[in-house]
């Protein structure tokens, strides 16, 4: 089992701690991680993004060009990745802020609204959970405890008070998850 993902965003989303949480998380239950971020020079509004792959084999390069699943929170990276997800993979976004939908018909398309219930819920800085939440549930790659180990290890110690709202965020997220479009 090979996963490639690209999670991508506004700086300041949580897009690369998203990332570093999944690959922390699969390092934790023995998988073979690929951490591999990308930002421009702004610390917050500029566009990020990151490559995970998590696998049960060695990784042979973190560069990729194709993804099986493409995590998109705003407009730009829906335009910018849209099209690099693999015909049968995955695309999962918050409409949030996007003006044009995905059109494909050969790739499953599901959405969560991290946003507006991470406002709604007062957990705003944590919308990325939500999110991470909603992965997991249409791609379990990852144990719930190893999950938790993964949060304990990217998230400094002065921050550990936090996971207990992260890991109801996940919960959340992988309640709010609903298909858009599903290949049958």
């Amino acid at each position: 089992m090979t996963e490639e993902i690209i999670i991508a965003g506004f700086g300041g989303q949580g897009v690369l701690s998203m990332g570093k949480i999944l690959a922390y998380s699969g390092m934790m239950q023995d998988k073979e991680v690929s951490w591999f971020p990308s930002y421009g020079p702004e610390m917050r509004g500029g566009t990020a993004n990151v490559t995970v792959i998590i696998s049960d084999e060695r990784i042979s390069s973190p560069i990729l060009n194709k993804f099986d699943t493409a995590i998109i929170l705003n407009q730009q990276s829906m335009d910018k990745f849209e099209s690099s997800v693999k015909p049968g993979g995955l695309l999962i976004y918050d409409p949030n802020g996007i003006v044009h939908h995905p059109t494909r018909t050969d790739i499953n398309i599901y959405t969560i609204d991290a946003a507006d219930e991470a406002a709604k819920l007062g957990l705003a800085k944590i919308f990325n959970m939500f999110v991470l939440g909603a992965f997991l549930k249409i791609k379990p790659l990852i144990d719930d405890e190893y999950v938790h180990k993964g949060l304990e290890k990217s998230l400094p110690l002065r921050r550990h008070n936090l996971i207990p709202e992260n890991e109801k965020a996940i919960a959340k997220g992988k309640e709010l998850v609903t298909e858009r479009f599903v290949l049958n």
